[in-house]
């Protein structure tokens, strides 16, 4: 058993989400949100390095030694499983390890609204779920792969950095890809996806205007492909897909994209007023005929009323979730960052000034 072991379950009994291990640090855990130290003894440089190493290839060491740093999921057999990330910084070597939950829950059982399953049983397009790290957004893509997968006959294709939920074939097959041990990069991966065979492809993070370009090329032409973004709502989402390119090329991305796209899924994770856990707020737009002209003819700043408008078809924007776990009591409005009238507190940008 490697050592990191024990310090990996102390952190899932306590109920943490993630466990930093760094180098002349105690332990550090993120419980509900919080980076909350661990009462134990501060781990050395070489400490640190050895602990690390233990759990990790040689193929995994050689990746952090030339790049710097190297992601990868490790597996304690029957007990738990983690995303890793371990990188060199300035007083050593550190990691970040997210533990993952052993099933797959379902978007009911995530506080999601059902509407986004609407998303899972279109047969073409793109669905972008967005929103900071630590969001959820992974939790959001394993429930509509799982619930396609429990309801329908479909080839999916997944590609994960590294991969987290772990998919059974039920009614649907799913194949894995691992991004570094079965593909060189998500491009590759999504390259050789069209000529899988698939009906579904998950794509884990549209890291760069190449992958991108491939997720839109694979739902032009008949997929239906999920990826992520770290944007904070549906607007921004657009604008950011179309910003990846060089300006000659966004034209011709902005009509693509307007075809394409099918929906959008932003999400945050507020705590609730004991303490206990987080509950999301989850702002959706489903891309009508309205919205598609807003892309196409460079409107998207329109994209909010339409979507204001829109709630009898299932929409609704991140403010207005906001608002509505506060009515209910699962979130307090200091936490959810708006004023007890509704409004939305003002932030203050670098600059100073009120944004």
């Amino acid at each position: 058993m490697a050592r990191l072991d024990v310090l990996l379950k102390a952190a899932r009994d306590m109920g943490a989400s993630d466990l930093h291990v760094l180098s002349g640090y105690t332990p550090v855990l993120r419980i509900q949100g919080e980076i909350q130290p661990v009462d134990f003894q501060v781990i050395t440089g070489d400490q640190c390095r050895k602990l690390l190493y233990e759990i990790m290839s040689e193929e995994q060491v050689g990746r952090l030694e030339s790049n710097g740093d190297c992601d990868f999921s490790y597996e304690i057999p029957g007990e738990l499983r983690v995303r890793a990330n371990v990188f060199e910084q300035n007083q050593g070597i550190s990691a970040a390890l997210r533990l993952l939950p052993a099933q797959t829950f379902t978007l009911e059982q995530l506080g999601l609204p059902l509407a986004i399953s609407r998303f899972a049983e279109m047969d073409r397009g793109l669905v972008v779920v967005t929103g900071p790290p630590g969001s959820g957004k992974s939790a959001t893509l394993a429930a509509l792969i799982d619930y396609i997968n429990t309801t329908q006959r479909k080839h999916i294709i997944s590609l994960e950095d590294p991969i987290e939920y772990l998919h059974t074939n039920k009614q649907s097959i799913v194949n894995q890809r691992e991004i570094g041990r079965h593909a060189p990069s998500f491009s590759a991966g999504l390259r050789a996806a069209l000529r899988e065979d698939p009906n579904i492809i998950m794509v884990g993070e549209m890291r760069d205007s190449e992958t991108i370009s491939l997720a839109l090329t694979a739902a032009e032409i008949g997929q239906l492909v999920f990826g992520t973004l770290h944007t904070p709502n549906a607007a921004q989402t657009v604008n950011r897909i179309i910003d990846a390119f060089p300006s000659g090329e966004q034209d011709q991305v902005r009509a693509v994209l307007a075809d394409s796209l099918q929906g959008v899924v932003a999400q945050r994770l507020i705590r609730t007023p004991d303490g206990s856990g987080r509950t999301p707020a989850v702002e959706i737009m489903f891309v009508t005929q309205a919205v598609r002209v807003m892309i196409r003819e460079k409107k998207t700043f329109q994209i909010q009323s339409a979507m204001q408008t829109g709630k009898k078809e299932g929409m609704q924007l991140m403010e207005d979730s906001l608002q509505q776990l506060v009515r209910e009591g699962k979130v307090t409005a200091e936490e959810a960052g708006i004023t007890p009238s509704g409004m939305k507190k003002p932030t203050v940008s670098p600059r100073g000034l009120v944004a």
